[in-house]
């Protein structure tokens, strides 16, 4: 996989995981100490992120590193369905979980 690419999907994920948690690019600099361009420049590829910045976006962010840098281990069955489950707001996941209580309540 070329950097580009790479850093480009890093960013979409990095994008998809702060909408869903509800920040704002300037919220997300703040709490990490860096400028709103540098998270612009993250999210659109443009840019690589420093080691220690890298830890403290993960922190924020709830994710694991190999999650920003690769979208996880790609091997394993529930990749896609979280990669969907970041893309809803917080009302399509209050419904998401209710269901999967009740599926796990039948059991």
């Amino acid at each position: 996989m070329s950097g580009d690419k790479l850093l480009k999907e890093m960013g979409e994920r990095i994008y998809d995981r702060r909408k869903n948690l509800g920040f704002t690019q300037e919220e997300l600099a703040e709490k990490l100490g860096v400028s709103t361009q540098m998270i612009s420049n993250l999210e659109l590829g443009k840019k690589a992120i420093r080691p220690e910045n890298l830890v403290k976006l993960c922190t924020v962010l709830d994710v694991s590193a190999d999650f920003c840098l690769f979208g996880g281990d790609r091997n394993h069955p529930t990749d896609d369905l979280y990669l969907k489950l970041l893309k809803l707001n917080a009302n399509e996941l209050r419904i998401i979980t209710s269901l999967l209580d009740y599926m796990n309540a039948k059991k």
